[in-house]
């Protein structure tokens, strides 16, 4: 199938053409008719599969088709995503596709001063993209309004319930008119997608392309058994005698981020950390950077997993394993997007055997095991507890609960995580 088989208007397939794509993805050939007929979805996708454009590209015909003649734009389509860089990236994608149509749109989230977005809003704008306590913020500060807003789209809502955001979706949904359509996305479905699904979509069309919770079989997964204390070896020997010239590294904790990337320096390794504790100007030159390949190694947080989208991505490492196994999809979806081939490999000490267990069962796949010559692990050391910096996912309390209100706290989204 081709795009122009899909019901969109000329001008959107000029953009998409642009953009040098002709034949849209699985995710893209079930959605788009659908959300094109005014239906509410519940779709499951990985992560890399094209999901946004599956909803960017009909909502943009919509609103098109259908454009209001008023002297003010009122917001008719919102686009909740769980992190700034996502929110940027979905933002990037509508500008895109909109080139040749009259729809504005804008992207807000915290972090930044907040006054710039104000001044946007009130020049009106057809389509919003924003994290969710940026959005707040704005309605506590009555410069925006959702009163005519006839789109919904819950982009990574897995993540966002994971992030503690339940509280702020549900004060957002009464912001809304009761009538509008609803698209969920989620890469991996749990009790509670399914219950937020239930309360928010109105007989929903279900669509998934790949098995649940599965990672994609263009990704060559690898685990390297090592030490604990001989991992940033092993990374440095993979790198340099695999001559990878663009890895994306995965640590659990922002302080780790920071001290492997200062060693990696040292081993004469060009590299840079992003976390929520950098501020915005640092962590987009490092991304910049990573992507123009003046860095070969970039460190990230799991908080970075959804948002990055690095076009054909080669090599993707887990330092450590996360505590949690869906972010081992999350993390190593970042390679093998869009047709291409990608590795993620895992360094796994002695301590994470249980968390290494828990991600294969998920998968249901028995992942290769290798023991790289010369970093044989020590029969003699005995695992230790791995600190759990995630113990609520989205139930009761939201992590930032007790904070005061206003900015983000973590500009990246999640607030008051001090170990992500």
């Amino acid at each position: 199938m081709l795009f122009n088989e899909l019901g969109l208007s000329a001008d959107i397939l000029r953009a998409v053409s642009e953009r040098g794509y002709n034949k849209p993805t699985p995710i893209q050939i079930k959605a788009i008719p659908l959300v094109l007929q005014g239906l509410d979805i519940l779709a499951g996708a990985q992560t890399g599969t094209g999901k946004t454009a599956g909803f960017t590209l009909p909502m943009l015909q919509i609103l098109s088709a259908n454009s209001i003649k008023k002297s003010s734009r009122p917001i008719r389509a919102l686009v909740l995503t769980p992190t700034r860089e996502l929110a940027a990236q979905v933002a990037e994608s509508v500008k895109t596709y909109s080139k040749y149509l009259s729809v504005r749109s804008t992207v807000i989230f915290g972090g930044v001063k907040i006054n710039p977005q104000i001044a946007i809003l009130r020049s009106g704008v057809d389509i919003l993209v924003a994290t969710p306590g940026r959005l707040l913020d704005h309605a506590h500060q009555k410069t925006l309004d959702l009163s005519q807003v006839e789109i919904l789209v819950l982009d990574e809502a897995d993540r966002m319930l994971d992030m503690g955001f339940l509280p702020d979706i549900r004060k957002l949904l009464a912001l809304l008119p009761k009538k509008r359509q609803n698209l969920l996305f989620s890469a991996t479905f749990s009790d509670d997608i399914k219950r937020l699904a239930d309360g928010l979509l109105n007989s929903p069309t279900l669509i998934e392309v790949a098995q649940r919770n599965t990672a994609s079989e263009r990704i060559e997964q690898t685990i390297h058994f090592v030490d604990k204390g001989r991992k940033r070896e092993l990374l440095s020997f993979l790198i340099g005698s695999e001559n990878w010239r663009q890895v994306l590294v995965f640590t659990r904790t922002k302080h780790g981020a920071n001290r492997l990337a200062k060693q990696l320096e040292e081993d004469g390794l060009t590299a840079a950390a992003i976390h929520g504790n950098k501020s915005q100007g640092a962590r987009t030159k490092a991304l910049a950077d990573f992507k123009q390949g003046k860095i070969r190694v970039l460190v990230a947080t799991d908080i970075a997993a959804r948002g990055l989208d690095i076009d054909q991505l080669p090599h993707v490492v887990n330092f450590e394993l996360p505590n949690v196994s869906e972010d081992y999809v999350h993390r190593i979806g970042r390679t093998g997007r869009a047709g291409k081939e990608g590795e993620a490999i895992s360094l796994v000490c002695v301590d994470e055997h249980k968390l290494l267990r828990d991600i294969e069962r998920l998968l249901k796949l028995n992942l290769p095991k290798k023991v790289i010559d010369g970093f044989s692990p020590d029969p003699s050391i005995k695992a230790e507890p791995i600190e759990n910096g995630r113990q609520n996912r989205g139930r009761g309390k939201p992590r930032h609960a007790g904070n005061a209100r206003g900015p983000d706290k973590n500009v990246w989204g999640a607030r008051g995580n001090k170990n992500r």
